[in-house]
Protein backbone atom coordinates (compact mmCIF):
# COMPACT_ATOMS: atom_id res chain seq x y z
CA UNK A 1 0.00 0.00 0.00
CA UNK A 2 1.23 3.61 -1.17
CA UNK A 3 1.74 5.74 1.78
CA UNK A 4 2.19 9.47 2.91
CA UNK A 5 3.91 10.91 6.19
CA UNK A 6 1.21 13.00 8.09
CA UNK A 7 2.23 15.13 11.28
CA UNK A 8 0.21 15.73 14.54
CA UNK A 9 1.60 16.77 18.18
CA UNK A 10 2.80 13.50 18.80
CA UNK A 11 4.92 13.31 15.51
CA UNK A 12 4.76 11.68 11.76
CA UNK A 13 2.78 8.94 11.30
CA UNK A 14 2.29 6.79 7.56
CA UNK A 15 -0.93 7.23 6.45
CA UNK A 16 -2.58 5.67 3.14
CA UNK A 17 -1.98 7.85 0.63
CA UNK A 18 -5.25 8.15 -1.13
CA UNK A 19 -7.26 8.51 3.15
CA UNK A 20 -8.53 11.43 3.50
CA UNK A 21 -7.99 11.71 7.32
CA UNK A 22 -4.61 12.17 8.71
CA UNK A 23 -2.32 10.97 11.25
CA UNK A 24 -4.82 11.32 14.45
CA UNK A 25 -7.53 9.04 12.10
CA UNK A 26 -4.32 6.69 11.94
CA UNK A 27 -3.24 6.25 15.17
CA UNK A 28 -6.86 5.28 15.94
CA UNK A 29 -6.87 3.17 13.55
CA UNK A 30 -3.15 1.25 14.82
CA UNK A 31 -4.67 1.61 18.34
CA UNK A 32 -8.21 -0.08 18.42
CA UNK A 33 -8.01 -3.29 15.92
CA UNK A 34 -11.30 -4.53 18.50
CA UNK A 35 -14.41 -5.16 16.61
CA UNK A 36 -14.13 -4.43 12.98
CA UNK A 37 -17.19 -1.97 13.46
CA UNK A 38 -17.10 1.72 12.89
CA UNK A 39 -19.46 4.40 14.36
CA UNK A 40 -22.91 3.76 12.92
CA UNK A 41 -23.61 5.84 9.77
CA UNK A 42 -26.30 7.97 11.44
CA UNK A 43 -24.26 8.95 13.72
CA UNK A 44 -21.18 10.13 11.03
CA UNK A 45 -24.39 11.75 9.51
CA UNK A 46 -25.45 13.83 12.53
CA UNK A 47 -21.70 14.64 13.15
CA UNK A 48 -21.39 16.37 9.62
CA UNK A 49 -24.11 18.17 9.98
CA UNK A 50 -22.88 19.30 13.42
CA UNK A 51 -19.78 20.61 11.70
CA UNK A 52 -21.11 22.59 8.98
CA UNK A 53 -23.62 23.91 11.71
CA UNK A 54 -20.37 25.11 13.86
CA UNK A 55 -18.27 26.28 10.56
CA UNK A 56 -21.67 28.35 9.20
CA UNK A 57 -22.71 29.26 13.03
CA UNK A 58 -18.60 30.30 13.83
CA UNK A 59 -19.02 32.68 10.80
CA UNK A 60 -21.98 34.07 11.51
CA UNK A 61 -19.97 35.22 14.97
CA UNK A 62 -16.93 36.54 13.10
CA UNK A 63 -14.60 34.10 14.31
CA UNK A 64 -13.95 31.87 11.26
CA UNK A 65 -12.66 33.19 7.75
CA UNK A 66 -15.91 32.72 5.64
CA UNK A 67 -14.10 31.66 2.51
CA UNK A 68 -13.17 28.34 5.08
CA UNK A 69 -16.48 28.37 6.53
CA UNK A 70 -18.36 27.94 3.38
CA UNK A 71 -15.88 25.20 2.15
CA UNK A 72 -16.43 23.32 5.07
CA UNK A 73 -20.11 23.45 4.71
CA UNK A 74 -19.54 22.16 1.12
CA UNK A 75 -16.71 19.51 2.67
CA UNK A 76 -19.70 18.53 4.33
CA UNK A 77 -22.28 18.16 1.28
CA UNK A 78 -19.38 16.72 -0.81
CA UNK A 79 -19.25 13.58 1.43
CA UNK A 80 -23.04 13.05 2.42
CA UNK A 81 -23.87 12.89 -1.44
CA UNK A 82 -21.43 9.96 -1.26
CA UNK A 83 -23.33 6.68 -0.87
CA UNK A 84 -20.31 5.40 0.84
CA UNK A 85 -19.21 7.97 2.67
CA UNK A 86 -18.96 6.15 6.27
CA UNK A 87 -15.30 4.34 4.16
CA UNK A 88 -13.72 7.41 5.26
CA UNK A 89 -14.75 6.74 8.70
CA UNK A 90 -12.87 3.81 9.77
CA UNK A 91 -12.12 4.55 13.74
CA UNK A 92 -13.93 1.34 15.50
CA UNK A 93 -16.70 1.93 18.13
CA UNK A 94 -14.45 0.44 20.75
CA UNK A 95 -12.09 3.58 21.37
CA UNK A 96 -11.44 5.86 23.52
CA UNK A 97 -14.32 6.65 25.67
CA UNK A 98 -14.91 10.69 24.63
CA UNK A 99 -15.10 9.73 21.27
CA UNK A 100 -12.28 11.63 19.96
CA UNK A 101 -10.64 9.65 17.51
CA UNK A 102 -14.39 9.82 15.80
CA UNK A 103 -14.33 14.08 16.07
CA UNK A 104 -10.89 14.08 14.95
CA UNK A 105 -11.57 11.85 12.05
CA UNK A 106 -14.36 13.82 11.03
CA UNK A 107 -12.24 17.18 11.67
CA UNK A 108 -8.96 15.90 9.37
CA UNK A 109 -11.45 14.45 6.84
CA UNK A 110 -13.50 17.63 6.23
CA UNK A 111 -9.97 19.90 6.49
CA UNK A 112 -8.19 17.71 3.23
CA UNK A 113 -11.59 18.62 1.23
CA UNK A 114 -12.48 21.84 2.38
CA UNK A 115 -8.59 23.00 1.66
CA UNK A 116 -9.64 21.39 -1.79
CA UNK A 117 -12.48 23.73 -2.54
CA UNK A 118 -11.19 26.59 -0.95
CA UNK A 119 -7.54 26.46 -2.22
CA UNK A 120 -6.18 27.30 1.19
CA UNK A 121 -5.10 25.47 4.34
CA UNK A 122 -8.09 24.42 6.51
CA UNK A 123 -6.53 23.05 9.63
CA UNK A 124 -8.66 20.53 11.43
CA UNK A 125 -8.54 21.78 14.82
CA UNK A 126 -7.84 25.29 14.47
CA UNK A 127 -10.70 25.59 11.63
CA UNK A 128 -13.25 22.65 11.15
CA UNK A 129 -13.14 21.98 15.67
CA UNK A 130 -13.21 25.42 16.09
CA UNK A 131 -15.26 26.62 19.57
CA UNK A 132 -15.39 23.06 20.11
CA UNK A 133 -14.32 19.91 22.10
CA UNK A 134 -14.83 16.42 21.40
CA UNK A 135 -16.48 16.56 24.67
CA UNK A 136 -19.62 18.83 23.83
CA UNK A 137 -19.71 17.28 19.97
CA UNK A 138 -19.72 13.75 20.97
CA UNK A 139 -22.72 14.19 23.43
CA UNK A 140 -23.84 16.75 20.91
CA UNK A 141 -24.18 14.13 17.90
CA UNK A 142 -25.82 11.54 20.27
CA UNK A 143 -28.39 13.55 20.85
CA UNK A 144 -28.68 14.69 17.03
CA UNK A 145 -27.94 11.48 15.62
CA UNK A 146 -30.92 9.24 18.15
CA UNK A 147 -33.72 12.66 17.52
CA UNK A 148 -32.92 12.66 13.78
CA UNK A 149 -33.56 8.46 13.79
CA UNK A 150 -36.52 8.31 16.01
CA UNK A 151 -38.21 11.19 14.22
CA UNK A 152 -37.15 10.09 10.81
CA UNK A 153 -37.41 6.32 10.91
CA UNK A 154 -38.61 4.93 14.68
CA UNK A 155 -41.61 7.19 15.16
CA UNK A 156 -43.29 6.74 11.52
CA UNK A 157 -42.57 2.91 11.83
CA UNK A 158 -44.57 2.29 14.90
CA UNK A 159 -47.20 4.70 13.77
CA UNK A 160 -47.19 2.41 10.28
CA UNK A 161 -47.66 -0.77 13.01
CA UNK A 162 -50.56 1.22 14.75
CA UNK A 163 -52.52 2.11 11.97
CA UNK A 164 -52.03 -1.63 10.20
CA UNK A 165 -52.86 -3.56 13.56
CA UNK A 166 -56.09 -1.12 13.98
CA UNK A 167 -57.43 -1.23 10.24
CA UNK A 168 -56.47 -5.89 10.85
CA UNK A 169 -58.73 -5.29 14.04
CA UNK A 170 -61.62 -3.89 12.15
CA UNK A 171 -61.44 -6.82 9.51
CA UNK A 172 -61.78 -9.37 11.92
CA UNK A 173 -63.64 -8.20 14.48
CA UNK A 174 -66.54 -10.43 13.72
CA UNK A 175 -64.09 -13.40 14.64
CA UNK A 176 -64.55 -15.13 18.10
CA UNK A 177 -61.82 -16.90 19.56
CA UNK A 178 -61.14 -18.20 22.94
CA UNK A 179 -59.15 -16.42 25.47
CA UNK A 180 -56.28 -17.82 27.39
CA UNK A 181 -54.75 -17.06 30.66
CA UNK A 182 -51.75 -19.01 31.75
CA UNK A 183 -51.74 -20.69 28.44
CA UNK A 184 -54.93 -22.33 29.18
CA UNK A 185 -58.83 -21.45 28.18
CA UNK A 186 -60.25 -18.52 29.51
CA UNK A 187 -63.42 -16.73 28.70
CA UNK A 188 -63.51 -15.71 24.75
CA UNK A 189 -62.80 -12.63 23.12
CA UNK A 190 -63.28 -10.77 19.76
CA UNK A 191 -59.96 -11.04 17.64
CA UNK A 192 -60.35 -7.44 17.10
CA UNK A 193 -60.29 -6.97 21.18
CA UNK A 194 -56.85 -9.14 21.02
CA UNK A 195 -55.43 -7.31 18.04
CA UNK A 196 -56.52 -3.98 19.46
CA UNK A 197 -54.54 -4.48 22.57
CA UNK A 198 -51.76 -4.70 20.65
CA UNK A 199 -52.30 -1.17 18.79
CA UNK A 200 -52.80 0.26 22.43
CA UNK A 201 -49.05 -1.50 23.30
CA UNK A 202 -47.61 0.36 20.29
CA UNK A 203 -49.32 3.93 20.81
CA UNK A 204 -47.83 4.23 24.17
CA UNK A 205 -44.76 3.56 22.83
CA UNK A 206 -45.17 5.85 20.60
CA UNK A 207 -46.20 8.57 23.02
CA UNK A 208 -43.48 7.58 25.82
CA UNK A 209 -40.87 8.11 22.73
CA UNK A 210 -42.35 11.30 21.77
CA UNK A 211 -41.89 12.79 25.40
CA UNK A 212 -38.44 12.19 24.98
CA UNK A 213 -37.62 14.20 22.21
CA UNK A 214 -37.51 17.51 23.70
CA UNK A 215 -34.78 16.23 26.06
CA UNK A 216 -32.92 14.73 22.87
CA UNK A 217 -33.34 18.41 21.03
CA UNK A 218 -30.99 20.04 24.15
CA UNK A 219 -27.31 19.96 23.21
CA UNK A 220 -24.01 19.98 25.23
CA UNK A 221 -22.68 22.09 22.26
CA UNK A 222 -20.77 25.38 23.29
CA UNK A 223 -19.74 23.42 26.90
CA UNK A 224 -16.87 22.69 25.06
CA UNK A 225 -13.90 20.88 27.41
CA UNK A 226 -15.40 20.66 30.82
CA UNK A 227 -18.84 22.86 30.63
CA UNK A 228 -17.32 26.44 31.21
CA UNK A 229 -17.89 27.33 27.52
CA UNK A 230 -13.39 27.47 27.15
CA UNK A 231 -12.23 28.97 23.51
CA UNK A 232 -15.71 29.63 22.34
CA UNK A 233 -18.03 32.24 21.91
CA UNK A 234 -20.82 32.90 24.45
CA UNK A 235 -23.29 32.95 21.81
CA UNK A 236 -22.41 29.91 19.94
CA UNK A 237 -24.35 27.35 21.61
CA UNK A 238 -27.40 29.34 20.50
CA UNK A 239 -26.16 30.11 16.93
CA UNK A 240 -25.23 26.75 16.60
CA UNK A 241 -28.68 25.93 17.22
CA UNK A 242 -30.03 28.07 15.14
CA UNK A 243 -27.66 26.33 12.32
CA UNK A 244 -28.66 23.20 13.03
CA UNK A 245 -32.15 23.38 13.43
CA UNK A 246 -32.05 24.63 9.51
CA UNK A 247 -30.06 21.91 8.43
CA UNK A 248 -32.30 19.04 9.47
CA UNK A 249 -36.09 20.61 10.57
CA UNK A 250 -36.52 19.61 14.07
CA UNK A 251 -35.74 22.32 17.05
CA UNK A 252 -32.28 21.98 18.85
CA UNK A 253 -31.59 23.83 21.80
CA UNK A 254 -28.66 24.45 23.79
CA UNK A 255 -28.86 22.55 27.31
CA UNK A 256 -30.18 24.32 30.02
CA UNK A 257 -27.17 23.03 32.01
CA UNK A 258 -23.87 22.07 29.76
CA UNK A 259 -22.26 20.29 32.86
CA UNK A 260 -24.84 17.56 33.37
CA UNK A 261 -25.30 17.53 29.43
CA UNK A 262 -21.69 16.46 29.33
CA UNK A 263 -20.82 15.09 32.41
CA UNK A 264 -23.90 12.44 31.97
CA UNK A 265 -25.84 10.54 29.66
CA UNK A 266 -28.75 10.56 31.54
CA UNK A 267 -30.81 11.30 28.49
CA UNK A 268 -29.70 8.67 26.28
CA UNK A 269 -30.05 6.33 29.16
CA UNK A 270 -33.71 7.19 29.62
CA UNK A 271 -34.47 7.06 25.45
CA UNK A 272 -32.66 3.75 25.68
CA UNK A 273 -35.22 2.20 28.65
CA UNK A 274 -37.79 3.56 26.10
CA UNK A 275 -37.08 1.27 23.54
CA UNK A 276 -36.59 -1.58 25.68
CA UNK A 277 -40.13 -0.61 26.08
CA UNK A 278 -40.77 -0.89 22.54
CA UNK A 279 -38.84 -4.19 22.70
CA UNK A 280 -40.97 -5.77 25.14
CA UNK A 281 -44.15 -4.67 23.43
CA UNK A 282 -43.06 -5.85 20.64
CA UNK A 283 -41.85 -9.40 21.94
CA UNK A 284 -45.61 -9.93 23.00
CA UNK A 285 -46.83 -9.48 19.62
CA UNK A 286 -45.16 -11.69 18.24
CA UNK A 287 -45.10 -14.64 20.71
CA UNK A 288 -48.82 -14.07 20.35
CA UNK A 289 -48.78 -14.37 16.47
CA UNK A 290 -46.46 -17.49 16.98
CA UNK A 291 -48.90 -18.99 19.43
CA UNK A 292 -52.30 -18.36 17.42
CA UNK A 293 -50.47 -19.50 14.04
CA UNK A 294 -48.85 -22.62 15.70
CA UNK A 295 -49.75 -26.09 13.91
CA UNK A 296 -51.14 -26.10 11.32
CA UNK A 297 -52.36 -29.52 13.38
CA UNK A 298 -51.24 -29.85 16.05
CA UNK A 299 -51.23 -26.27 17.78
CA UNK A 300 -53.78 -23.85 18.01
CA UNK A 301 -54.36 -22.68 14.02
CA UNK A 302 -56.39 -19.64 15.21
CA UNK A 303 -54.36 -17.87 12.32
CA UNK A 304 -52.31 -18.45 9.10
CA UNK A 305 -49.33 -16.00 8.58
CA UNK A 306 -48.29 -15.40 5.36
CA UNK A 307 -45.85 -18.07 4.00
CA UNK A 308 -42.53 -16.49 3.22
CA UNK A 309 -40.04 -18.71 2.76
CA UNK A 310 -39.41 -22.76 3.13
CA UNK A 311 -39.23 -23.28 6.64
CA UNK A 312 -37.16 -26.99 6.91
CA UNK A 313 -34.22 -27.86 4.91
CA UNK A 314 -35.16 -31.33 6.20
CA UNK A 315 -38.77 -31.47 6.63
CA UNK A 316 -40.57 -30.63 3.23
CA UNK A 317 -43.85 -28.66 3.36
CA UNK A 318 -42.66 -27.35 6.68
CA UNK A 319 -43.18 -23.11 6.70
CA UNK A 320 -42.16 -21.06 9.72
CA UNK A 321 -43.43 -17.67 11.51
CA UNK A 322 -40.42 -16.39 10.47
CA UNK A 323 -41.31 -12.87 10.76
CA UNK A 324 -41.98 -12.75 14.46
CA UNK A 325 -39.17 -14.94 15.12
CA UNK A 326 -37.04 -12.53 13.89
CA UNK A 327 -38.79 -9.70 15.53
CA UNK A 328 -38.19 -11.68 18.87
CA UNK A 329 -34.93 -11.43 18.51
CA UNK A 330 -34.66 -7.72 17.18
CA UNK A 331 -36.11 -7.32 20.83
CA UNK A 332 -33.58 -9.57 22.08
CA UNK A 333 -30.78 -7.59 20.93
CA UNK A 334 -32.84 -4.31 21.95
CA UNK A 335 -32.97 -5.18 25.73
CA UNK A 336 -29.39 -6.24 25.71
CA UNK A 337 -28.51 -2.77 24.08
CA UNK A 338 -30.09 -1.33 27.15
CA UNK A 339 -28.31 -3.01 29.77
CA UNK A 340 -24.74 -1.92 27.90
CA UNK A 341 -26.14 1.47 27.59
CA UNK A 342 -27.31 1.61 31.49
CA UNK A 343 -23.78 0.47 32.41
CA UNK A 344 -22.33 2.95 30.38
CA UNK A 345 -24.55 5.68 31.54
CA UNK A 346 -22.88 5.04 35.31
CA UNK A 347 -19.36 6.05 33.93
CA UNK A 348 -19.52 9.97 33.82
CA UNK A 349 -16.79 10.55 36.13
CA UNK A 350 -16.60 13.70 37.35
CA UNK A 351 -17.23 16.49 34.41
CA UNK A 352 -17.24 13.59 31.24
CA UNK A 353 -18.92 10.42 30.32
CA UNK A 354 -16.02 8.30 29.12
CA UNK A 355 -18.39 5.83 27.12
CA UNK A 356 -20.04 7.44 24.70
CA UNK A 357 -19.05 5.49 21.62
CA UNK A 358 -20.14 2.72 22.65
CA UNK A 359 -23.66 4.41 24.13
CA UNK A 360 -24.18 6.17 20.49
CA UNK A 361 -23.81 2.62 19.14
CA UNK A 362 -26.16 0.81 20.69
CA UNK A 363 -29.15 3.93 21.23
CA UNK A 364 -28.70 3.83 17.15
CA UNK A 365 -28.91 0.46 16.55
CA UNK A 366 -31.54 0.00 19.05
CA UNK A 367 -33.71 2.30 17.31
CA UNK A 368 -32.70 1.26 14.14
CA UNK A 369 -33.51 -2.24 14.56
CA UNK A 370 -36.72 -1.42 16.14
CA UNK A 371 -38.19 0.57 12.91
CA UNK A 372 -37.24 -2.05 10.65
CA UNK A 373 -38.53 -5.07 12.35
CA UNK A 374 -41.50 -3.02 13.02
CA UNK A 375 -42.52 -2.25 9.64
CA UNK A 376 -41.74 -6.17 8.91
CA UNK A 377 -44.09 -7.22 11.44
CA UNK A 378 -46.91 -4.51 9.82
CA UNK A 379 -46.69 -5.49 6.35
CA UNK A 380 -45.78 -9.34 6.20
CA UNK A 381 -47.22 -10.98 9.40
CA UNK A 382 -50.18 -8.52 10.25
CA UNK A 383 -51.55 -7.32 7.11
CA UNK A 384 -51.47 -10.82 5.74
CA UNK A 385 -52.75 -13.31 8.04
CA UNK A 386 -55.83 -15.14 7.74
CA UNK A 387 -58.42 -16.37 10.17
CA UNK A 388 -59.11 -20.11 10.99
CA UNK A 389 -62.74 -19.76 11.60
CA UNK A 390 -63.09 -23.11 11.99
CA UNK A 391 -61.17 -24.14 14.32
CA UNK A 392 -62.07 -21.09 16.29
CA UNK A 393 -65.39 -22.22 16.81
CA UNK A 394 -64.49 -26.08 17.54
CA UNK A 395 -62.73 -24.64 19.82
CA UNK A 396 -65.24 -22.19 21.54
CA UNK A 397 -67.84 -24.98 21.37
CA UNK A 398 -65.41 -27.45 23.77
CA UNK A 399 -64.58 -24.69 25.99
CA UNK A 400 -65.97 -25.76 29.68
CA UNK A 401 -65.18 -22.06 30.98
CA UNK A 402 -68.00 -20.94 29.32
CA UNK A 403 -69.68 -22.00 32.01
CA UNK A 404 -68.48 -18.57 34.07
CA UNK A 405 -71.17 -17.18 32.45
CA UNK A 406 -73.62 -19.40 34.95
CA UNK A 407 -71.89 -18.22 37.97
CA UNK A 408 -74.12 -15.38 39.10
CA UNK A 409 -77.15 -17.87 38.07
CA UNK A 410 -76.07 -21.20 39.72
CA UNK A 411 -73.24 -19.88 41.71
CA UNK A 412 -69.38 -21.12 41.14
CA UNK A 413 -69.36 -24.35 43.06
CA UNK A 414 -71.77 -25.69 40.68
CA UNK A 415 -70.09 -24.32 37.75
CA UNK A 416 -67.57 -25.85 38.09
CA UNK A 417 -68.64 -29.28 38.69
CA UNK A 418 -70.14 -28.70 34.88
CA UNK A 419 -66.77 -27.64 33.86
CA UNK A 420 -65.39 -30.35 35.28
CA UNK A 421 -67.93 -32.97 33.86
CA UNK A 422 -67.84 -31.38 30.11
CA UNK A 423 -64.07 -31.35 30.14
CA UNK A 424 -63.86 -35.08 31.19
CA UNK A 425 -66.22 -36.25 28.88
CA UNK A 426 -65.45 -33.79 25.49
CA UNK A 427 -69.00 -32.32 25.59
CA UNK A 428 -70.29 -29.29 24.94
CA UNK A 429 -70.87 -26.86 28.41
CA UNK A 430 -73.98 -26.63 26.70
CA UNK A 431 -75.54 -30.64 27.02
CA UNK A 432 -73.76 -30.85 30.13
CA UNK A 433 -75.54 -27.62 32.10
CA UNK A 434 -78.91 -28.47 30.25
CA UNK A 435 -78.41 -31.88 31.78
CA UNK A 436 -77.49 -30.51 35.41
CA UNK A 437 -79.38 -26.94 35.89
CA UNK A 438 -83.40 -26.09 35.80
CA UNK A 439 -82.60 -23.86 32.89
CA UNK A 440 -83.84 -24.31 29.34
CA UNK A 441 -81.61 -24.58 26.37
CA UNK A 442 -82.67 -21.85 24.72
CA UNK A 443 -81.79 -19.77 28.39
CA UNK A 444 -78.32 -21.49 28.12
CA UNK A 445 -78.12 -20.39 24.70
CA UNK A 446 -78.75 -16.79 25.25
CA UNK A 447 -76.06 -17.12 28.51
CA UNK A 448 -73.78 -18.85 26.66
CA UNK A 449 -73.35 -17.15 23.54
CA UNK A 450 -69.58 -16.38 22.79
CA UNK A 451 -70.60 -12.96 21.02
CA UNK A 452 -72.14 -12.15 23.90
CA UNK A 453 -69.86 -12.74 26.60
CA UNK A 454 -67.25 -10.93 24.36
CA UNK A 455 -69.09 -8.06 25.75
CA UNK A 456 -68.63 -8.20 29.59
CA UNK A 457 -71.21 -7.20 31.83
CA UNK A 458 -74.31 -9.94 33.71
Amino acid sequence: MTTRIERDSMGELEVPQDALYGAQTQRAINNFPISGQGMPTSFIRALLLAKKAAAKANSHLGLLDTEIAVAIAKAVDQLLEQDDFTAHFPVDVFQTGSGTSSNMNANEVLATLASKICNKPVSPNDHVNYGQSSNDIIPSTIHISAALELNEKLLPALAHLSDTITEKAASVSQHIKTGRTHLMDAMPVRLDQSLLSWATQIDQNLEALKNTQPMLHSLAQGGTAVGTGINAHPDFSRQFTLELSQLTGLKFVPAINLFTHIGTQDIAVSVSGQLKMTAVSLMKIANDLRWMNSGPLAGLSEIELEALQPGSSIMPGKVNPVIPEATAMVAAQVIGNDAAVTIGGQSGNFELNVMLPMIARNLLESIALLANASRLLADKAIATFTVNEDNLKQALARNPILVTALNPIIGYMKAAEIAKKAYKEGRPVLDVAEENTDLSREELSQLLAPEKLTRGGL
